[in-house]
C-alpha cells in the first residue's frame, strides 16, 4: 500500500478522524520514510473502540487490557496505542515521529530496528 492508497482509504473511512490515527508502517509511508507497507494499522480512542465493538467488528483484548480490531484483511485498529501525540500529515491523523520512534523501539522486531534508524535520521539524531 503506497501513500496515495493509504490517503484514499482513510478519506473513505467512515469514522471521525479525531478518533483514530495512523501507526507503524502506514505512518512510515506517510512520512516518506518508506515507499509502501503491507497493511494499515490505526490507533483509536476508547470511544471509537466502543463503536467498533457495538458494530460487531472482530475484537480481542490485548495483554494491556485494550482492544484490537480487524477491519478487513489488511486493516487493524488498536485501542489507545499512542505514544507522544497525533499530528496532521497531508490532512491525515498520524502518530508523531517521536511517538513512532517510541512505538518501533517497543516493538523491537528486526524490521522495527531498521525503521528506528530511518526515524532517527529523519529527526536529525
Amino acid at each position: 500500500m503506497k501513500k496515495a492508497n493509504i490517503a484514499a482509504r482513510l478519506r473513505g473511512f467512515p469514522f471521525d478522524p479525531g478518533e483514530y490515527w495512523v501507526l507503524a508502517g502506514g505512518a512510515m509511508v506517510l512520512y516518506g520514510l518508506r515507499e509502501e507497507t503491507a497493511d494499515l494499522d490505526l490507533g483509536c480512542t476508547p470511544k471509537l473502540a466502543d463503536r467498533l465493538e457495538a458494530e460487531g467488528f472482530p475484537c480481542r483484548v490485548t495483554d494491556d487490557g485494550n482492544r484490537r480490531f480487524r477491519l478487513g484483511g489488511d486493516l487493524e485498529v488498536f485501542e489507545n496505542w499512542l505514544y507522544d501525540r497525533v499530528v496532521s500529515v497531508d490532512g491525515l491523523p498520524v502518530i508523531s515521529l517521536r511517538g513512532l520512534l517510541e512505538l518501533k523501539r517497543r516493538l523491537g522486531r528486526e524490521k522495527d530496528r531498521r525503521d528506528v534508524e530511518l526515524i532517527r535520521a529523519a529527526l536529525g539524531e
